[in-house]
Order: C-alpha cells, then sequence, then structure tokens
C-alpha cells in the first residue's frame, strides 16, 4: 500500500508546474480527509520553496471537478478584494499551483484526485485554543472571509457535500437510525435520543427560518474550526483562511456556530469526564468579538441576533451525527476505541446544555458588540 502510493504521488509531483530540484517531501499537518504532503524545492539562485499537495478524497468528496471549480472562482475573487483593500494576495487566501495542463487538478493513472497550493509562510495554525486572542483572530479572519465575499453569488457555487448541514435532514436519518437499530444499542442510548428528540424544535429552527425568508444564503465555508486559519508568526493576527473544500451555499450562523462548537469548549471533542465540558464564555466572547468585527457591517441585524442559536444549532447537530453513527455502526467517523462516538456525542449534548443555561449571558455578549 505504501509502495503504491509512492507511485502515486510521484506521478502527481510529475505534473504540476514546479520549478526546481525536489528535495524534501514529508507528509503535513493532521486532518483526517485528505492526504497532505509539504514538498520542498531548491530553485536555483532563488533559494528554497515550499508547497502543499494533496490527494483528494474521493469518497467524501464525490466530485472534486465541481469541488475544485468553486475554490478557483473563490479564490480568484478573495484576490481581487484582498488586492482592493491593500492586502497581500500571495498570503491572505490560497493561491493554486496548476497541473502541466493548465487544470487546477491532477488526475493519475490510479483515478485519484490531486492538487497543489503555495505553502504561506512564517505562519502557523493551531489545533487547540492556546489563548484568548488566538480565536478572536480566528473570527476576525473567518467574519472577514463573509466580509469579502458577501457579494460573490451562492448560489453558482456546488454543494461539495450534500445536506451537509441541513439539521432538518439529519433529524430524519437519526430517527431512522434509531427504528432500524441495526446494532442493537439503541436500549442502551436512551437518554441521549430522548436528549435529541426533545429539541425537534432546534433540528428545524433554521429551515423555517429560511422558508419565512428572514435570513439569506451566503457563502460559507463549513469547517470554521481554529485549525483552519493561518496566523502570522510575527503579528499574531489571522491572515488566511484554508481548507477550502466545504466552501459552497449556506447560513453565515452555521459557519459561527461551528467554531463555538469546537473552539470555546473546555474539553476535548471526546472527552470522557463530562465534568470537563463546558462553552467558555470567555472564549464565547472573544470570538464573537472577532466575528462581528471581521464581518464589518454585512450581516443582516437578524443574521447577528441569531448567532447564539448557531452555536446551538451546529452542537446539537454535531452530537446527533455522532449519535446516528454509533447507532449505525461507527462507519462515518473514525473510532480508535469502543464508544468513542458515543462519547463525542454526549461531549455536545453536555454543551448544549451548558449553552442553554448561559443563554442570556450569550445574548449579551452578541449585543455588546452589535449594538
Amino acid at each position: 500500500m505504501a509502495q503504491a502510493i509512492r507511485a502515486q504521488k510521484g506521478e502527481a509531483i510529475a505534473h504540476f508546474q514546479y520549478e526546481g530540484r525536489l528535495v524534501k517531501d514529508i507528509p503535513f499537518g493532521n486532518g483526517h480527509i485528505n492526504d497532505t504532503y509539504l514538498l520542498t524545492f531548491e530553485v536555483r539562485r532563488m533559494g528554497r520553496m515550499k508547497v502543499i499537495l494533496q490527494r483528494m478524497n474521493k469518497n467524501v468528496f464525490e466530485n472534486p471537478i465541481q469541488l475544485m471549480e468553486n475554490i478557483m472562482g473563490v479564490t480568484a475573487y478573495l484576490r481581487d478584494k484582498i488586492v482592493e483593500n491593500g492586502g497581500d494576495p500571495e498570503r491572505e487566501t490560497l493561491n493554486v499551483i496548476p497541473a502541466v495542463d493548465g487544470k487546477p487538478y491532477y488526475q493519475d493513472s490510479f483515478g485519484d484526485y490531486w492538487r497543489s497550493y503555495i505553502y504561506i509562510t512564517d505562519a502557523t495554525s493551531y489545533d487547540r485554543v492556546e489563548k484568548p486572542e488566538q480565536f478572536y483572530q480566528s473570527g476576525v479572519a473567518f467574519g472577514r472571509f463573509q466580509k469579502l465575499l458577501a457579494d460573490y453569488p451562492a448560489d453558482t457555487l456546488y454543494e461539495s457535500i450534500k445536506g451537509f448541514h441541513d439539521t432538518r435532514a439529519r433529524f430524519e436519518v437519526f430517527k431512522k437510525a434509531v427504528e432500524e437499530d441495526v446494532m442493537g444499542r439503541a436500549a442502551e442510548v436512551q437518554e441521549e435520543i430522548q436528549f435529541v428528540l426533545a429539541r425537534e424544535d432546534v433540528a428545524r429552527y433554521f429551515g423555517e427560518c429560511q422558508a419565512r425568508g428572514e435570513i439569506p444564503q451566503r457563502v460559507t465555508h463549513n469547517d470554521t474550526k481554529l485549525n483552519n486559519v493561518m496566523i502570522d508568526n510575527k503579528t499574531g493576527r489571522g491572515i488566511c483562511v484554508i481548507d477550502l473544500d466545504t466552501v459552497m451555499p449556506g447560513l453565515a450562523m452555521n459557519d459561527f456556530g461551528d467554531a463555538i462548537r469546537f473552539g470555546a469548549s473546555t474539553a476535548a471533542e471526546d472527552e470522557q469526564d463530562l465534568s470537563k465540558v463546558s462553552c467558555s464564555m470567555e472564549l464565547f466572547e472573544a470570538y464573537t468579538k472577532g466575528f462581528i468585527e471581521g464581518c464589518d457591517g454585512r450581516l443582516t441585524s437578524r443574521e447577528i441576533e441569531l448567532l447564539p442559536m448557531g452555536a446551538k444549532v451546529m452542537t446539537y447537530e454535531c452530537g446527533m451525527r455522532f449519535l446516528t453513527d454509533y447507532l449505525q455502526g461507527d462507519h462515518y467517523f473514525k473510532i480508535h476505541r469502543e464508544k468513542h462516538n458515543l462519547d463525542r456525542c454526549r461531549t455536545q449534548f453536555k454543551l448544549v446544555k451548558d449553552m442553554e443555561d448561559k443563554w442570556e449571558q450569550m445574548v449579551e455578549i452578541v449585543s455588546k458588540y452589535y449594538n
């Protein structure tokens, strides 16, 4: 297997518009979807240049060509906006390296798709919040992402993953998983099942808002974890949003909410000691301040008002997905121990409950930075 992957990678490297001599090739990052490598080239009289090479996971992304069309359209638009605002497009958005045939991807002889980006130097992505300032900066970056793409026609983008944040549809899938109970696990998780069923209104909330025309569809990132923002090593500023695979039409509140779900939690996503799990109001405030500043008035007042609900919906949805996968036999999320998905589910539901207990405080924080 390793030899076959090396052969594929070598074929891919030969088919991108790289310059110089390859001097280093190492696995990079800790993503769970794509295979990522950091390549270093020695360019004559110019020193060393680093690039990212990725093999796209076609099991998760069924149409890599459409995915790359999304990325090319969005990054070209972002570059124009960044230049217009006096920024540096080489560091503030992803820059795709074309294949030798000019396409933004290469399909190898095994049928897999590869793509390559210029590596952003002197910047770091963090897997966990080490200090509130980092979370604030990620909020600014994702808010600015919303601002810059506010006029981009969202309906021209493909859905890279169908129904990714259709919480109503996921609720129906969950109910079916409970009914079928293929693994015979439903009896042991009745408390968790009832937690989901008792909050059906949460699953339907944003869909009903859209049906009433209260909230617009926007270009959204849909994976707004802290480690998808590059933070400049010198200035400490969040300079670039990366991992654009799930950029597609969506809701601004969901982008805000997924960041809170992951970044404002006081414990790991799979923490077994639920007493350690809560939603930090310090981190919630840091991110909220940054996100609203970054959006710079481009969201509607209704969208701003619904930011706390975005945090609740995304956390509820994620917990429901973990529980669904547990009931179905752990096929979607990678597990590393027995009942891993159940542990993950329980942390999310603990966060939802904590958000409910702190609801007034969350609403006040949002109002503080909007009004």
